[in-house]
C-alpha cells in the first residue's frame, strides 16, 4: 500500500472478468493522460480461486450471451480462439484459475512497476482475443519478449511459493477495500483516504471527470493528502 506525497490510481481487476477486457482502452488512456498527476498500481482480484477447480462449462453459457453485451457498451471484439472455448465448452480442457495470472503480474512487477496496467491489457488481449490458456507457461512467453524479461527469471518466479503469497495478498487487498466486482478503480490520497472512482464499467469521459474533481478537491484542501 503507497502512503506518498503523490495520488495512487488503484486499478482492481482480473485476468478472466471479460468486463475488464472491456475496460483496458478507458484505464490505460486514464493512465496515460493523468501520468505525473498520479502513480498507478493493477491489484488481481482473485475472481476465480485455485481451489476451485472451475472448467470453463462452468461459465461458458453466461459468457455467451454476455460477451456481446461488453462489444456492445465497449467497443472491443472478442477474438474466435477465444470463443471457440466458450462455445465448444465440451471440448475444451480449460481450468480457469486467478491465481497464475495474478502471479505472472506479481512477476511483471519486479521488472516493469509503472507498466502494469498495460501488461493488465495483454494478458487479457492473450486470453479474449488470441485464445491463451493462462495457466499455461507458454500463454506468457511472447509477453516476456515483447518486455525483454529473461525467461528462466520470470518461469522461476511463476513458480515460487513466494509469487503464490504475494497474488493472495492482492486479493485480501482488494477485499479490504470493499471491492466486491470488477473491473473497479480506486484513488489513495492519503495513507487511510481511498475515493472509488468506478465499480463496474465506466465510460472514459465519466472516469475522467471524477478523477479530475478528486484532484481539484485534494489539491484545493493539501490537509487531504
Amino acid at each position: 500500500m503507497h502512503s506518498g506525497l503523490k495520488p495512487v490510481l488503484y486499478y482492481c481487476y482480473d485476468a478472466y472478468c471479460g468486463w475488464c477486457f472491456g475496460f483496458s482502452p478507458v484505464i490505460r488512456k486514464i493512465a496515460a493522460e493523468f501520468r505525473g498527476q498520479v502513480d498507478t498500481e493493477t491489484l488481481s482480484g482473485g475472481m476465480i480461486p485455485a481451489s476451485s477447480k472451475y472448467p470453463i462449462g462452468n461459465i461458458a453459457p453466461y459468457i455467451q450471451g454476455a460477451y456481446k453485451n461488453v462489444e456492445g457498451l465497449t467497443g472491443v471484439k472478442f477474438g474466435e480462439d477465444f470463443l471457440w472455448h466458450i462455445n465448444h465448452p465440451d471440448l475444451s480442457d480449460w481450468i480457469l484459475n486467478s491465481e497464475v495470472p495474478a502471479r505472472a503480474m506479481c512477476a511483471f512487477k519486479d521488472w516493469h512497476p509503472d507498466d502494469t496496467i498495460a501488461f493488465a491489457a495483454d494478458l487479457q488481449h492473450a486470453l479474449h482475443v488470441e485464445g491463451r490458456d493462462l495457466t499455461d507457461d507458454e500463454a506468457y512467453r511472447h509477453l516476456l519478449d515483447k518486455w525483454g524479461i529473461p525467461a528462466d527469471e520470470f518461469y522461476a518466479k511463476l513458480h515460487d511459493p513466494v509469487y503464490a503469497e504475494k497474488a493472495n495478498y492482492e486479493f485480501n487487498l482488494c477485499r479490504q477495500l470493499r471491492v466486491n466486482g470488477f473491473p473497479a478503480v480506486l484513488l489513495q490520497v492519503g495513507e487511510l483516504k481511498f475515493y472509488l472512482l468506478a465499480s463496474g464499467y465506466t465510460d472514459h469521459d465519466t472516469l475522467k471527470e471524477r478523477l479530475e474533481n478528486v484532484l481539484r478537491e485534494v489539491n484545493a484542501d493539501p490537509q487531504e493528502s
